[in-house]
């Protein structure tokens, strides 16, 4: 048989539409490169270092986020926008108390932007000190970004199944 130019193209067409296009779905372990940004401002990113490695649909990312891969391939760039309840969640005001500085015991110099864990009936709960007035320290235990839309530029670098022991231990390896 011979072939020339026309029939080599129809071959290849042919054979590259037999390779099957892995998508992303739940129980795949997919690395990515993001962009976050909040209100127009870069809040974290992995550009120029390492791609970000997560087990999809095991809870490893914010709902929002793990919602919008589903379907995506290698060498996707999209941009998924996240709303506060499907990323850090709302803002409760119930999380923003008063606590007297002398709770601090301990703590030479009590001051804003300060991380502590708070010891609750449901757990330690992590808070960071917001304000210093009258002797109390205003402390808030919602996420720094509760409240917040979020917008993350992504590309997909790569996509593979998990291995039994990343599922069995419901992270990647």
């Amino acid at each position: 048989m011979k072939f020339n130019a026309k029939t080599r193209i129809v071959r290849l067409f042919k054979i590259t539409m037999k390779i099957k296009i892995m998508t992303i779905k739940e129980n795949d372990v997919v690395s990515m490169h993001y962009t976050l940004t909040v209100d127009g401002n870069v809040v974290d990113s992995s550009e120029g270092g390492d791609a970000m490695n997560f087990l999809q649909g095991h809870g490893n990312i914010i709902p929002g986020l793990e919602k919008a891969m589903l379907g995506k391939a290698i060498g996707d760039k999209f941009t998924a926008e996240v709303s506060p309840v499907d990323g850090y969640g709302e803002v409760y005001e119930e999380l923003v108390q008063e606590v007297p500085l002398e709770a601090f015991e301990g703590v030479e110099n009590v001051e804003v932007g300060m991380r502590f864990q708070a010891e609750t009936a449901q757990g330690p709960v992590p808070v960071v000190i917001t304000q210093i007035k009258d002797g109390v320290a205003i402390v808030d235990g919602n996420h720094e970004l509760a409240g917040k839309s979020l917008s993350f530029a992504v590309e997909i670098i790569d996509v593979r199944e998990a291995a039994p022991e990343e599922l069995d231990h419901g992270h990647v390896h």
